[in-house]
């Protein structure tokens, strides 16, 4: 499987931001419409782009202060023109979670348009 790279920089840009609890991070790879939803062990969670950085940046200390796993891996890229569908699966809050990113090229940018979460079990 080959990845954009601009593609593979915006995704560890997101996993970094995660583990940093940077919400500017997350502002900055995602559209300021996109919407961040899926199923967390208690039921189905629905957030826009604030809700969700709000939440990153309240992880405190920082999964990268508490010394908390790493492990990001992307699972499948496939690139429509200037669209974009990203499967990836990653170590987040002591739960590996399979997110599925649909991106856009606006301006010459990657960026996240909408999130898919699962938590696997």
């Amino acid at each position: 499987m080959s990845v954009n790279i601009e593609i593979q920089d915006c995704v560890n840009k997101y996993y970094e931001s995660l583990l940093a609890s940077d919400a500017s991070g997350i502002r900055s790879v995602f559209h300021p419409n996109s919407r961040i939803t899926g199923y967390l062990p208690d039921g189905l969670h629905e957030m826009t782009l604030d809700e969700f950085a709000g939440f990153v940046e309240s992880q405190q200390p920082s999964p990268n202060e508490a010394g908390a796993d790493r492990m990001l891996e992307i699972l499948t890229c496939e690139i429509a023109g200037e669209t974009a569908g990203v499967r990836i699966r990653e170590s987040y809050l002591g739960m590996i979670f399979i997110d599925t990113f649909s991106m856009l090229k606006i301006e010459g940018r990657w960026l996240i348009y909408n999130k898919l979460f699962h938590v696997e079990q």
